[in-house]
């Protein structure tokens, strides 16, 4: 993509960011103005010192879910190298259009430090799609532990719907992806082939090693729920107290997966309009779930700020050398080198 279409793709985002808030604001005319700011009391600063914390506690929480991949898929990298294109991968992420740019910077640098490009591609696809599994059954648990959130009409037809469409998705990928006529099909081609063809070679790794495919899943449980404890501090520390932790459990992932959808600018206008959608259907004020969606992004930017010297320095940062990639010689050998 040429310097001028990606500005042009940056402005259009950054204008839908922007009227997704002035939408939400202007079509509330009876809008308490008082209610958009934290209902401040002695226990304010340490809920959103906690919010803080834990947020922060995520970012390295993801990069140890993406250290689980990177292990089974045999990518020799020390942990610190993968912490360090996580934060740098989530600081561009937060500040480009969508959250693609940062996953591109993730593989690109992973791919330099082992000469294994197809394989860093797979290891952040494998990433990504543990939340795929784990976000709906977040919303399911959550649906079950209160019943009464199942029957909120649209709201939760919405969460249900955003998580079997997910759940289906992540399914039939695997299911195409693992299939053994896939792998035949792949096998030796060259070009995007090649990191399709790495995605089906990951599959197999982890099929043969269950306890990494376990301990990858558990991974993905924890930095979700480090996330999910984050919202809930902010939530007591904006003060809504119609909104309690089934409540996020069930409808947050909802939030998670529509956000990282390629509209707006790190998920701005789309995480207020979606916390607008389904905490007012529990009761909460829309002021304040707005507001919620603003501190959430809020802790976000703040928590990627790390990830700044780690875009700057990339590789050097902790003085990893590049190795270069060497072309395999046989199919053995072409096998080791995208896995």
């Amino acid at each position: 993509m040429d310097r001028k279409r990606t500005w042009t793709v940056y402005a259009l985002r950054a204008g839908i960011s922007g009227g997704l808030l002035t939408f939400l604001i202007v079509q509330g005319p009876n809008l308490d103005a008082s209610k958009l700011l934290p209902d401040w009391n002695r226990w304010t600063p340490f809920w959103l010192f906690g919010a803080f914390a834990l947020m922060a506690l995520s970012l390295v929480l993801g990069a140890l879910r993406w250290r689980q991949v990177t292990e089974a898929l045999r990518l020799d990298v020390p942990l610190r190298g993968v912490l360090s294109h996580f934060i740098a991968g989530q600081f561009v992420s937060n500040v480009m259009p969508t959250t693609i740019g940062g996953d591109v910077l993730r593989v690109t640098r992973l791919g330099s430090d082992t000469g294994k490009h197809p394989a860093a591609f797979a290891s952040v696809i494998f990433e990504r799609l543990s939340g795929w599994l784990v976000l709906p059954m977040f919303t399911f648990v959550g649906l079950a532990l209160n019943p009464p959130l199942g029957r909120l009409g649209a709201t939760s037809a919405t969460a249900i719907t955003l998580a079997c469409v997910t759940l289906g998705t992540f399914g039939a990928l695997l299911y195409v992806v693992g299939h053994n006529a896939t792998g035949r099909w792949l096998a030796g081609r060259t070009g995007v082939a090649r990191y399709i063809n790495a995605m089906h070679l990951a599959l197999d790794a982890l099929r043969a090693q269950p306890r990494a495919a376990v301990r990858l899943l558990a991974a993905s449980v924890v930095y979700q729920l480090s996330v999910l404890l984050a919202v809930g501090c902010a939530t007591e520390a904006m003060g809504i107290d119609e909104v309690g932790f089934t409540a996020l459990l069930a409808f947050f992932p909802a939030v998670l997966m529509l956000q990282v959808l390629p509209l707006g600018i790190g998920g701005l206008g789309v995480r207020e309009a979606s916390l607008v959608f389904f905490l007012t259907a529990i009761g909460a004020p829309e002021e304040q779930a707005f507001s919620l969606g603003l501190l959430i992004g809020l802790l976000i930017l703040l928590c990627s700020l790390p990830g700044l010297p780690a875009v700057l320095l990339g590789n050097r940062l902790f003085g990893r050398r590049r190795i270069p990639a060497s072309p395999p010689e046989s199919d053995e050998d072409r096998t080791e080198a995208l896995v």
